[in-house]
């Protein structure tokens, strides 16, 4: 079947059937790699994206449930606001470690900053919740979110 996606403002048609995960279709078919698979079941948060400006995990969203959506990965997150203050923030604070879960988190901490511009410990917290960074680096990430919210 052939969808059309708007990923990060750039018209995409695809052959795929609508069940495929849109973290496949993103890296294998599209060739943008920088959404990450982690667990393939929407617990670790690497697969994040943006669809319509909120935060949805990739590996378990079927790509037909995203067509009517505007789509935002890591390499276009920058182009918005918040995407571009957290990507700075990440920088400055020396966030990465591995980097691996990194566009995940980047991408779950602008949605946060762009809909919250002003974030709590808890709001923190909650937008974040079971975005994992196996080397631990939640401390650094919590500075930078502050960092981006201007706090």
């Amino acid at each position: 079947m052939m969808v059309t996606l708007s990923v990060n403002g750039t018209p995409h048609t695809v052959d795929a059937p609508p069940d495929m995960p849109l973290l496949w279709v993103l890296r294998d078919l599209i060739g943008l790699t920088g959404t990450k698979y982690g667990c393939g079941m929407a617990l670790c948060g690497a697969c994040t994206v943006h669809l319509d400006g909120r935060p949805a995990r990739s590996c378990v969203t079927p790509v037909g449930a995203a067509a009517s959506k505007r789509i935002t990965t890591i390499e276009g997150v920058g182009e918005t606001p918040s995407g571009k203050r957290v990507q700075q923030a990440w920088l400055d604070v020396e966030v990465v470690q591995c980097g691996y879960c990194q566009s995940g988190q980047i991408m779950a901490a602008a949605a946060l900053v762009a809909r919250t511009p002003h974030p709590t410990d808890a709001d923190i917290d909650r937008a974040m919740a079971g975005n994992i960074c196996r080397c631990g680096t939640y401390p650094r990430i919590r500075a930078a979110i502050k960092r981006a919210a201007g706090g």
